[in-house]
């Protein structure tokens, strides 16, 4: 018992070594502290703090001589990329997704085989708080590059799809379909309060228009509510059945309509621009879309 305490707080690579099936070569980013925003608690939110990074790598030998040829190595700056890439793609709320997200990609790397990685907040108690993960690359072996995922289809639900049973049929064939499916959904009929504010209308009518994609997931658990570039893209790598979450990317945007009334058509032919969507199509719905969009029945389950 004492050995298994003191390998769970070990280093990584002494972690690495006591768990070895193959002799495989290491490489190792120790005590890599940097200051981020990122927390789920609100005390965490705009306010950043230091975070330690510890990652051991376990690679396949080049098959022949090196030369001195950093190019036929995995070199640690595919590692620390790993982790600044991560950091510079989006806020996180759990260090067990940034840690995931890191392991993908260095395991992304021909050469990788198995990854440790330790992550720890230093400032947040009086101890050091932090999680370890360890992935092997056939763990990601189903997960398409981004580059090799196909385009989406963005599939527009309206109001009177999502009440009736033709809506387990859609999702239905979102699973089966051989491109990635983005749902998107109306605003609900509800009447949402009125703010004195313009800009404080938009975000409380933008709220208002989120809480369809979380009827549809709870109507259907294989539909997943996502709001960030970062998680749409992961979502399309993965195989899974995203609804947007319009706030973030539309509040974010230097080039999102700017009206402050809520013109959904207009909004979700941007939306399908900026996924460079192989097809947007307007379920069920009457409104006023462009000659881009392709407009059929509910009982029409065709993608």
């Amino acid at each position: 018992m004492t050995d298994e305490i003191h390998l769970a707080f070990a280093h990584p690579g002494e972690r690495a070594q006591k768990t070895q099936d193959l002799l495989l070569d290491r490489i190792s980013v120790r005590d890599l502290v940097l200051t981020v925003e990122i927390g789920a608690f609100q005390a965490e939110r705009g306010t950043s703090q230091r975070i330690r990074f510890n990652v051991v790598v376990e690679v396949c030998p080049w098959d022949g001589p090196l030369e001195d040829d950093v190019d036929k190595i995995l070199s640690y700056d595919k590692v620390t990329e790993a982790i600044e890439g991560e950091l510079s793609e989006d806020r996180l709320n759990l260090l067990e997704t940034l840690a995931e997200r890191v392991a993908e990609r260095i395991l992304s790397e021909p050469q990788a085989v198995r990854a440790f990685v330790r992550i720890e907040k230093l400032d947040r108690g009086p101890g050091t708080l932090g999680v370890e993960i360890v992935r092997k690359s056939d763990d990601f072996s189903k997960i398409r590059r981004l580059e090799d995922t196909p385009h989406p289809v963005v599939v527009f639900l309206s109001n009177e799809t999502l009440g009736t049973e033709y809506l387990a049929q859609w999702v239905d064939a979102a699973q089966q379909h051989e491109r990635p499916i983005i749902f998107c959904v109306d605003v609900p009929n509800t009447q949402t309060c009125d703010a004195q504010h313009p800009m404080a209308q938009r975000r409380i009518d933008l709220l208002n228009w989120e809480q369809n994609a979380w009827v549809l997931a709870g109507r259907d658990h294989r539909c997943v509510v996502v709001g960030t570039r970062t998680e749409l893209d992961w979502g399309m790598r993965n195989d899974q059945i995203s609804v947007w979450a319009p706030s973030k990317l539309i509040l974010d945007a230097v080039d999102a309509p700017s009206d402050l009334i809520l013109e959904i058509p207009k909004l979700v032919e941007w939306f399908g621009a900026e996924m460079d969507a192989f097809a947007i199509i307007a379920v069920g719905s009457d409104l006023d879309w462009g000659v881009n969009v392709q407009k059929v029945a509910a009982n029409e389950i065709s993608l």
